[in-house]
């Protein structure tokens, strides 16, 4: 295939996958308790971009559905979870090529560092939606948090191994 009409092709296909995620984040938005699921499934589009695209493909996916999102959504909470969380699959695949433990110690601090901007945003632009309080129910919803993105991190990681080594290969996706 001949370069520019690859160019075109990942372009289309990146279009599409970040109206598709703003779609999800608009059922999201739609139904209010699955804010934050809407986020995790819209960033697996991603996780897609990032094996089969590569390079800033999976990033100008993530800019764009946040960026739709946060414009026009109603409830803009899905959206602030999105911005922090659709950039993970491609933070997670620079981070998984470090050793083990350095690995996991930099996704616990991707973790903390996500958590504290979005509740920052949604703080100050959002103010209505951030209704928290302080005390044991900001703990409470940290120590979730924290379950959580390490649910999610190893469901990643399976889904990501179950797609390249059963669904790839069938699909007939591979990068040539």
């Amino acid at each position: 295939m001949r370069p520019q009409r690859q160019k075109t092709r990942f372009l289309t296909v990146s279009a599409m996958l970040a109206a598709l995620g703003v779609v999800l984040l608009g059922l999201g938005a739609f139904v209010e308790t699955l804010d934050l699921t809407t986020a995790a499934l819209a960033s697996i589009l991603c996780v897609w971009a990032v094996i089969e695209m590569g390079g800033a493909y999976p990033w100008m996916i993530w800019a764009a559905t946040a960026l739709i999102g946060l414009l026009l959504l109603p409830q803009k909470s899905p959206a602030v979870f999105y911005l922090f969380i659709g950039c993970y699959p491609m933070i997670k695949e620079k981070l998984e090529k470090l050793p083990r433990l350095p690995c996991i110690l930099l996704k616990l601090a991707v973790l903390h560092v996500m958590m504290v901007l979005a509740w920052l945003v949604m703080r100050l632009f959002f103010p209505a939606e951030a209704q928290l309080g302080f005390g044991w129910m900001l703990l409470a919803l940290y120590a979730l948090g924290l379950a959580a993105f390490v649910i999610y991190d190893l469901a990643l990681t399976r889904l990501i191994t179950f797609y390249l080594r059963r669904l790839r290969d069938r699909l007939g996706l591979k990068k040539k």
